[in-house]
């Protein structure tokens, strides 16, 4: 697992078989009690974010939940699994020029951003404060667009915090879809949480202990991660003030990296989710023999690496367990990190990135998978998962038999 070990190490960063939970206990808290009230830097050149392309504006809401039913896998004494959620949904008042109009959702926490960039490494306090006041286009907890909207849980990369994924999240939001991004507790460089408590990745010391040989327990972990968030958005008494928002016949996950692979395993744990997609990640689990029943999937990722009997052979060998549509694409010139934020913050900083812009990284990420969703969740059919489009020739298409 070479490249897990350098997305780890790269983590920009600083490190890139589920359980019921119908008797599990949550405890909520609004973002008001997480995240810290900072005083505007105007002259920070703040870190913006690509403005979302869809019509309309953007409300975030964060959730602390406690799973009291499980012990945590890397913190056994910590009295349950802690999980942070960050939704982004559609606004009731559409966006001017990329702004929900209400007061602006933070990237990230102050002690965040500078764990995030502990790894690069970038330490001075006004880096931080750039990256923790990054322009996300969404406003805190803005009433939301009238309907019923398909849900779509994220899963970050190994190492990496759940606000890595806000330019896809806050995309797929504009387009009309509720997005949860998860922190899966102790396996991100710094997951702020109520009470001034940081986590950090001691995930990362067991991995790197072991030899890199246990990413089952991740996969496995987030799919449980999943399940536990599924039941308490759509479940009775949900956690969320606007849960009426979620259409709950319309579920899908989308994963970078070992967020992917976790996307597959949290799929064939639960029939809930009826599509997924993994953003480059190596996979660790095998399917059943009756793959995913049907449901769709996305294979999204770098040429170099995946391409049919590329370096990455778990992908071959997925790709033959799944059953129903499925999608293999490649991006030229993409590298891993490529499917997150990481261009942004990366190339903010004057630091050297993929062969791709920025700009063109989220572009393709965004355009792609949104389309799937759109397809698969919405069923409206799109020409664009048929096969190249000129428009975007770095996308290959593979159908290995």
């Amino acid at each position: 697992m070479s490249k897990l070990t350098r997305a780890a190490a790269a983590v920009l960063l600083a490190c890139a078989v589920a359980l019921p939970a119908t008797t599990a206990t949550a405890v909520a808290a609004p973002a008001s009690s997480y995240a810290p009230a900072t005083t505007p830097d105007r002259s920070a050149d703040r870190v913006r974010l690509p403005a979302p392309t869809g019509p309309h504006g953007v409300g975030s809401s964060v959730l602390y939940l406690v799973d009291r039913s499980r012990t945590d896998p890397w913190m056994p004494e910590a009295g349950g699994r802690e999980i942070m959620v960050t939704l982004h949904y559609p606004a009731a008042r559409p966006s001017t020029a990329g702004h929900t109009p209400g007061r602006p959702a933070p990237y990230a926490t102050q002690e965040e951003a500078r764990l995030l960039l502990k790894g690069v490494p970038v330490a001075d306090p006004a880096s931080v404060r750039q990256v923790a006041r990054a322009r996300t286009h969404s406003a805190v907890n803005v009433r939301p667009a009238p309907g019923r909207h398909p849900l779509v849980v994220l899963s970050p990369g190994f190492g990496m915090p759940r606000f890595t994924l806000t330019s896809l999240a806050v995309d797929l939001a504009s387009r009309g879809y509720v997005v949860a991004s998860l922190d899966h507790a102790y396996e991100s460089s710094g997951t702020s949480v109520p009470g001034g408590r940081t986590l950090t990745c001691v995930a990362c010391t067991v991995m790197e202990e072991s030899g890199w040989s246990k990413g089952h327990l991740v996969t496995g972990a987030r799919a449980a991660d999943t399940r536990f968030v599924l039941d308490r958005l759509t479940g009775p008494r949900s956690a969320w003030r606007y849960a009426s928002s979620i259409d709950r016949t319309r579920i899908g996950m989308a994963g970078h990296s070992i967020g992917g692979a976790s996307a597959v395993s949290a799929m064939a744990a639960d029939r809930r989710i009826d599509a997924g997609v993994n953003m480059d990640g190596s996979f660790w689990d095998t399917l059943p023999a009756d793959g995913l029943g049907g449901r769709p999937f996305l294979l999204l990722g770098t040429d170099e690496s995946h391409r049919p009997g590329g370096e990455d052979t778990s992908w071959d060998t997925t790709w033959a367990a799944l059953g129903g549509e499925k999608h293999w694409l490649t991006v030229e010139g993409a590298d891993h990190l490529g499917f997150s934020d990481a261009p942004v913050l990366l190339g903010h900083f004057g630091l050297p990135g993929g062969d791709l812009s920025a700009e063109r990284a989220v572009a393709l990420t965004r355009t792609y998978v949104a389309a799937f969703f759109d397809e698969h969740l919405r069923g409206k059919d799109q020409a664009l998962l048929d096969g190249p489009d000129a428009t975007y020739p770095e996308v290959r298409f593979h159908r290995p038999e």
